[in-house]
């Protein structure tokens, strides 16, 4: 970095022309060099390595040049361009860690990722999946730009600004549709039942709230107030509150938690959802390599501290989510009921590296608050129940029955 500042303060001297030709020249070598690298492939290494001292340092990577240098001059079949051997060498080195949530994300599904746990994003307001036969379908929100335009529940998605979407994943097409608020998506699409007649809609991207919570009295006793919280986004503890207030204010003295199949996100938020069933105490605790260990402490004045509280749980009921169910459970604040959970007690950070990709690294372990470490086959249940068969809930059955007789 500090060599790329100074030719750059160079070029911005007043200097005599030939130091300023002589800066301009070697800055064009840089750039051919970088130029020839990507354009070339990994080959071009062996030139600027011949010339090179091989440090102890430098070792390893001499051998991987080695490697690749032969892969070039022999491999039979194709060999992939620059960018994917990077992402290719970049995965190859995380496995060595043995970890299975220390990952890298290519850039449109690294930007879907950034998106959802943000809880908003620029977009058109649209569920996306693939069908039977591999088609792109669509089903807008109601109210979304998508709707508005015209878009309705089971179109099929054939390209997004003239590019087909046939071979892109749902995450590359998310991406695709996501974009910068106020700018416009094209779409092409199809409608059943004429599906081979597409036609053509402009979208203007708005924001797009993507809710983590919903919430409702229950239809059963409408003195139990269900809440479901889907995963811990930026979003997710203003709306945990605004949910609590209404139940509360609607006659709710009784509370299920649902957290089943939330995998996770955000910790602070998740810790921040804490606070409202815990008046005080410890929430978890973080543990990261050579540094002291930190406690997370709930704050008093909690909005639901008092009422009795169940929380669901079942085998996708992952990270952040199982450390508010085990936090809950240890405190003796709720009855854990339905399956054992995941099993995820680390902590991720996330790195956006410069192309729009991002590296998922575990930095730290959680600690329950009697400093257990969460058990890699999850926790246990106070109650075990499992889904049932059929249209009906087993589980929400079993905890309603529970807040009504205590059993």
């Amino acid at each position: 970095m500090s060599e790329d500042r100074q030719l750059s303060d160079r070029n911005t001297n007043t200097e005599p022309t030939s130091d300023r030709q002589a800066a301009l020249f070697g800055s064009l070598v840089l750039v051919l060099v970088f130029l020839l690298f990507f354009a070339g492939g990994f080959a071009t290494h062996r030139m600027l390595n011949r010339r090179s001292v091989v440090t102890a340092a430098a070792w390893p990577m001499t051998v991987f040049w080695e490697a690749w240098d032969i892969v070039e001059q022999d491999f039979y079949g194709e060999v992939p361009p620059p960018k994917v051997r990077v992402y290719g060498a970049i995965r190859g080195s995380l496995a060595v860690l043995n970890d299975p949530y220390t990952v890298f994300l290519e850039p449109q599904t690294g930007e879907v990722e950034r998106d959802r746990l943000s809880g908003s994003y620029g977009g058109i307001g649209v569920d996306i999946w693939r069908d039977s036969e591999d088609r792109i379908v669509l089903n807008p929100y109601p109210g979304s730009p998508a709707e508005v335009a015209g878009v309705r529940a089971g179109d099929f998605l054939l390209a997004v600004d003239g590019h087909s979407v046939l071979t892109a994943t749902v995450d590359e097409v998310r991406a695709r549709l996501h974009g910068e608020v106020g700018t416009p998506v094209v779409l092409t699409l199809s409608r059943p039942p004429t599906p081979t007649h597409p036609f053509v809609l402009t979208i203007v991207r708005q924001e797009i709230q993507v809710p983590s919570v919903s919430y409702r009295l229950l239809d059963q006793d409408p003195s139990i107030g269900y809440l479901q919280i889907t995963s811990f986004t930026e979003r997710t503890p203003q709306e945990v509150e605004e949910a609590l207030r209404s139940l509360l204010d609607g006659g709710a003295t009784r509370l299920i938690l649902d957290l089943r199949d939330n995998g996770g996100g955000l910790i602070q938020p998740a810790v921040d959802v804490g606070d409202q069933f815990l008046d005080g105490g410890i929430i978890l605790y973080e543990v990261r390599r050579g540094r002291q260990e930190r406690a997370f402490r709930a704050r008093r004045g909690g909005l639901a501290t008092e009422p009795p509280l169940v929380v669901l749980v079942n085998g996708s009921t992952a990270s952040a989510s199982e450390m508010i169910a085990g936090s809950l459970q240890v405190q003796g604040r709720a009855t854990l009921i339905g399956e054992p959970t995941y099993g995820k007690g680390s902590v991720q950070l996330i790195f956006t590296l410069s192309d729009g990709s991002s590296l998922h690294v575990t930095s730290a372990i959680w600690l329950l608050p009697d400093h257990r470490p969460l058990p890699e086959t999850g926790l246990t249940p106070d109650i075990r129940v499992s889904p049932g068969e059929g249209l009906g809930d087993a589980q929400l059955d079993r905890a309603i029955r529970y807040l009504q007789r205590g059993e």
